[in-house]
């Protein structure tokens, strides 16, 4: 009973309720969709998501899809004809999911979401900020202080798993006869083992992942180009163009680039960070400008005819 006499909750994260304009009832956990303001009262999230919380919403909801395209070019082979069909299907899984999520998110029946801001890092982690006043009882004020962007993600997770489990099994039956059995599947049986991966890494690492998703989609997005363009033998703007699907991994990487460069800006300064822009095709051009002089062979052989 002395917290609830205290003329202010304990804590960073707890609050009263509001009733009928006067705060009532003692120092608790906030309701879902509430968060304690500065004078410690329990206050509706009505404000829109910030464009960089859309940025890493939008990152999330990618990780699953490009794990479900690289898994399916992993293990369509050269021989199925249906990697293509897939792909699109695994498109259409994503984009549906996402669309139900944010029509069951407040408000409902809307393409758009009510959040309370991020204020740091501790947002996402109110479970280990109860307070204890007397040292001895603890005040349990765990909730959701980042209001949806925790929950939004798993929810959006779980969509993708149903939709998937509902179509992809039989759209792969029928399309995937240049497959095995055993092998037309498998990229289906990857998915039941990276959702619940993505699932753990959103539960504990959310608020991590806030801060450094820019980072790691600059950073995946130059290794996996670079590996990809050695890997398949690129040396040239002739060998690239040759095959579409070279340009189109190209592009898309080009697309990952420019989305990390936006979330690190975050657009403040529009005449600053848009010819940031300009960077995007770099690291590209850099690669294809020096293969031929850290090609392999040439280096022994250069070194043979040195000695």
């Amino acid at each position: 009973m002395a917290v609830a006499m205290s003329s202010t909750c304990p804590g960073t994260y707890c609050g009263r309720m509001m009733f009928n304009g006067s705060v009532e009832g003692e120092c608790g956990v906030c309701p879902r969709g509430e968060r304690a303001n500065l004078q410690k009262v329990c206050q509706r999230c009505t404000e829109s998501p910030e464009l960089y919380d859309w940025l890493y919403l939008g990152f999330m909801a990618m990780l699953p899809l490009v794990l479900h395209w690289f898994f399916i070019e992993w293990y369509s082979g050269k021989k199925s004809s249906s990697a293509l069909l897939q792909h699109i299907a695994a498109m259409l899984e994503c984009s549906v999911s996402a669309v139900v999520t944010l029509l069951v998110t407040e408000p409902v029946g809307e393409l758009s979401i009510h959040s309370c801001r991020v204020q740091m890092l501790s947002d996402w982690y109110t479970m280990l900020y109860n307070p204890s006043p007397d040292y001895v009882n603890t005040l349990h004020c765990t909730q959701e202080a980042v209001y949806p962007l925790y929950t939004i993600v798993l929810i959006y997770y779980a969509f993708c798993l149903v939709l998937m489990m509902l179509l992809r099994p039989l759209l792969v039956k029928q399309i995937a006869c240049g497959l095995g059995k055993s092998d037309r599947f498998k990229s289906i049986y990857a998915a039941l083992y990276f959702f619940p991966i993505l699932t753990v890494l959103q539960a504990v690492g959310g608020g991590l992942l806030y801060y450094a998703f820019p980072y790691i989609i600059l950073v995946l997005s130059l290794v996996t180009l670079a590996v990809y363009m050695s890997a398949s033998e690129i040396q040239s703007f002739k060998n690239l163009v040759t095959k579409k699907k070279r340009l189109v991994v190209l592009f898309s990487h080009w697309l990952l680039h420019a989305y990390g460069i936006i979330s690190i800006s975050r657009l403040d300064k529009l005449e600053q960070d848009l010819p940031l822009l300009a960077l995007v095709p770099g690291p590209a051009l850099f690669y294809i400008a020096t293969a031929r002089f850290t090609e392999p062979s040439r280096i022994l052989s250069e070194g043979g005819n040195g000695h």
